[in-house]
């Protein structure tokens, strides 16, 4: 979507049971819909905030792979942050948590005075 590199829940789902330090997962949904669960290690940035945040990754290296709810959000969180980092890799979900809930894979629920972004 958008040209943005994408990968699956499988792969993600490998990921994250063998390298989970080797990339930076960030869930871009709204505080409302990551209180329904989030996949587990995913940092939690609202779409509108990932600008304010660009500048705090900006010295980052790992890979960063970007949810939403169905994938088009997050391309367009990816299209935003490769457009000012073209030295990072920024990785689209395919189908976002909906597709991963579908494949079976779990998700946590944050606490419900837990800090998002």
């Amino acid at each position: 979507m958008f040209g943005i590199p994408e990968i699956d829940g499988r792969e993600l789902a490998k990921i994250l049971a063998e390298a989970p330090d080797s990339i930076h997962l960030v869930d871009v949904r709204t505080p409302q819909e990551m209180s329904q669960g989030i996949i587990p290690g995913a940092d939690t940035v609202p779409l509108h905030l990932v600008p304010l945040k660009a500048e705090d990754w900006k010295h980052e290296t790992r890979p960063m792979v970007v949810y939403c709810r169905t994938g088009a959000r997050s391309a367009q969180a990816c299209a935003f942050l490769a457009d000012r980092d073209r030295k990072r890799q920024y990785i689209n979900l395919r189908g976002g948590i909906l597709d991963w809930v579908q494949q079976g894979r779990g998700v946590i629920v944050p606490p419900a005075n837990s800090a998002i972004a």
